[in-house]
């Protein structure tokens, strides 16, 4: 008798022990976990339902369920997904709450879920919402750290908060730093480029995709980085072939940095497998993007992919601009009037480029060269768009718009191909000629000349000059030119 109720407590004592709630990023979540930085999503999916069918209550599912959610609205940025999504959030923070509390994950995965939702709600324009999601995160890492300083996973998500918060546009830093909104974006990027090699001989190697995808995101699209090209496409090479997220981000951070060949050699390499990916449209509107800047003529399939497919909140009134630009360019004038129509009644205005595709449908047509020239200057091709500028002069224009965009374009192409003095004198002009207008030209001229004084040293010079880009107001890009020579103004310790 007594054998059989030892034999029963036993075999009970290790039933409980196998259902007590835990975390084990085991190896089947590590596949799971690499599954979805590939963007495979089903077959993420396959391996945690055997993950719960084996270990119903690992903590660790409900983590990578929300990393699922997360990548899932990042590219397919759809408003009712979101709204549906989005009430998971407060549910698996409760059952994270359940889960073992002396795990270096305990906090840390209710840090990680309220970092993801902060990120996404600050997509889908939700900021108050976004900010306090990031600041709950901020506070449970660091309690976090506190209780396990040698947890490397901690110091991934610590370098990000850091990063965004320090981040905050300049306008309104001061009055969420009242609230204990305080970041370094310095320290934050250090603290990740050190996590890039320092994972690699830990348990937590796993990590370093996500590392390198945070720094992409952050030096391409938080701090608008020019010198991270080659940095960023050396990281990401160590990702696998079969990574569409690896295609995502090195056409991304060469369609941004001005290597548009590089872009559509990425691109157009993006692994095929047919249901194993997440549907990823945008990758259509960055091939078309960078096609147009080339002059391809199949610029125009990549762009009517993405409005076809695409069904989230941005770039769908731009993308029918450059398809009208396309046409335009093509001397079809009914095409492109048809397609500026577009423009007026599709698509949603939350992100500037939708703003300023309304706006320049709403304008009168563009002039063909400064448009070559454009689209060039964008793709970096400077000499070409210098060729284009080379065939005109002040007086062919008509418009007054057109006039200070054309000094405007050779200041911004002799900037880039270095011919500083020939730059300075262009943007001048500009300034000149366009400081009343409500174009964007004319601050951005002002701007650019401050950085250009900042990089020589010529503090009092750069000062002024961000200082005249703040001063012109009601124009386009006004919050992103004035908050840039904001942080100007900062580093330069004149603010």
């Amino acid at each position: 008798m007594f054998k059989k109720v030892f034999l029963f407590t036993v075999f009970f004592a290790l039933l409980t022990t196998q259902l007590k709630a835990n975390f084990d990023f085991n190896n089947n979540c590590i596949k799971a976990y690499q599954a979805i930085f590939d963007l495979r999503i089903q077959d993420a999916q396959a391996h945690l339902r055997i993950e719960k069918q084996q270990h119903p209550q690992n903590g660790i599912i409900i983590l990578l369920e929300n990393y699922i959610d997360f990548f899932s609205l990042l590219v397919s940025e759809n408003q009712a997904d979101y709204n549906r999504l989005k009430n998971l959030k407060s549910t698996r923070l409760s059952l994270l709450e359940n889960q073992d509390p002396k795990s270096p994950y305990y906090l840390f995965a209710q840090a990680e879920i309220n970092l993801q939702w902060g990120m996404l709600k600050s997509r889908f324009q939700d900021y108050l919402s976004s900010g306090l999601d990031i600041k709950k995160a901020d506070n449970l890492l660091k309690e976090n750290e506190k209780k396990f300083p040698t947890f490397l996973p901690n110091q991934k998500s610590i370098g990000l908060v850091n990063v965004i918060m320090g981040s905050i546009p300049a306008n309104i830093k001061g009055l969420l730093q009242s609230f204990g909104f305080r970041g370094n974006v310095e320290q934050g990027i250090k603290k990740l480029d050190h996590l890039t090699t320092s994972l690699a001989q830990t348990p937590y190697n796993f990590y370093k995709e996500e590392v390198i995808f945070l720094l992409c995101y952050i030096e391409t699209d938080l701090i608008q980085s020019k010198n991270s090209y080659q940095k960023i496409l050396n990281l990401t090479s160590s990702f696998g072939d079969d990574s569409l997220l690896k295609t995502y981000l090195q056409g991304y951070i060469a369609y941004r940095n001005a290597h548009n060949d590089d872009a559509i050699k990425f691109l157009q390499r993006r692994p095929t497998k047919t249901g194993q990916y997440l549907n990823f449209p945008k990758l259509n509107y960055l091939l078309g993007n960078a096609k147009l800047n080339r002059n391809d003529s199949d610029a125009y399939v990549y762009l009517a992919k993405y409005i076809n497919e695409y069904r989230g909140i941005n770039y769908v009134k731009d993308a029918y601009l450059k398809l009208a630009y396309y046409y335009y360019l093509k001397n079809d004038i009914a095409k492109y009037q048809t397609f500026i129509k577009m423009v007026k009644v599709k698509g949603n205005v939350y992100d500037e480029k939708d703003k300023q595709a309304l706006k320049e449908a709403n304008d009168s047509a563009p002039d063909v060269s400064l448009l070559r020239a454009r689209l060039s200057f964008d793709g970096g091709y400077y000499t070409k768009a210098l060729v284009y500028l080379k065939e005109k002069n002040q007086t062919d224009f008509k418009l007054v718009r057109d006039q200070i965009e054309y000094f405007y374009r050779l200041g911004r192409v002799y900037d880039a191909l270095n011919r500083t003095q020939e730059a300075l004198v262009h943007y001048q002009k500009t300034i000149y000629a366009g400081k009343q207008s409500a174009y964007y030209f004319a601050a951005n001229a002002a701007l650019q000349m401050a950085l250009i004084f900042e990089e020589k040293g010529d503090k009092n010079r750069a000062v002024n000059f961000y200082n005249q880009a703040i001063a012109m107001k009601n124009h386009e890009y006004e919050n992103s030119i004035e908050n840039k020579a904001k942080e100007g103004l900062k580093r330069l310790g004149a603010d």
